[in-house]
């Protein structure tokens, strides 16, 4: 079903998994084949076309209904098969860091 790719850990879906790429506003919404996921990015294939499509930043739907999803950006274009990186937010690391300073100055 799976395997694990050696160094990059990377894992490769043998039949795929159905999921969706949707744009940031919500305005279109494509069907496609997840064939390798890894922490940091993604391999796609995909069932329709992309043509006249704004990919500079969209959204990997996991689920139909879209409640598990991940922020991406595209690196490279091969025909129907797509690659994705994941991007973080970019309020997330400054709370992190906030909460670990309160956190010090609560104990000191």
């Amino acid at each position: 079903m799976t395997e694990d790719i050696a160094g990059g850990g990377r894992v490769t879906f043998g039949r795929g998994y159905n999921v969706w790429i949707m744009g940031i506003d919500g305005t279109w919404r494509r069907n496609c084949v997840l064939k390798a996921v890894s922490a940091n990015d993604a391999e796609l294939t995909l069932e329709s076309s992309i043509e006249g499509l704004n990919l500079k930043e969209f959204f990997l739907l996991l689920s139909s209904t879209g409640l598990a999803y991940r922020r991406c950006e595209l690196v490279k274009v091969n025909g129907a098969q797509i690659d994705i990186r994941f991007t973080s937010t970019k309020g997330s690391t400054k709370k992190k860091s906030s909460a670990r300073g309160d956190g010090e100055m609560a104990s000191a």
